[in-house]
């Protein structure tokens, strides 16, 4: 059975910055696109930023300048760098991926930017 698993959230300043890592595990597969989602109370799941297997990245508007997503493909992680953080980046972030035919979800990653 697959296993997706985040680390990396938790409370930060305005300004300040976080790192959120989500590894694949038992697994042999190759992973094709990697993907940071958040979700926020009251608000639809927003799509951060993807990067695909052959390192192409996209961001949401909102969030461009400021986060970086980057993957390691041998450890089968993708990273999310989120620097300059605002009050509005509080939510909690999932990561997914493909990995052969089917979509993997972390647990989800409580991130909060407040003083």
């Amino acid at each position: 059975q697959v296993q997706v698993v985040e680390s990396g959230g938790g409370l930060v300043q305005p300004g300040g910055s976080l790192r959120l890592s989500c590894a694949a595990s038992r697994t042999i597969a190759s992973i094709n696109v990697m993907n940071w989602y958040r979700r926020t109370p009251g608000k639809e799941r927003e799509l951060v930023a993807s990067i695909s297997s052959g390192g192409r990245t996209n961001y949401a508007d909102s969030v461009k300048g400021r986060f970086t997503i980057s993957r390691d493909n041998a450890k089968k992680t993708v990273y999310l760098q989120m620097n300059s953080l605002k009050p509005e980046d509080t939510a909690v972030y999932y990561c997914n991926m493909g990995i052969g035919l089917y979509i993997y979800w972390g647990q989800g990653s409580q991130v909060t930017v407040s003083s």
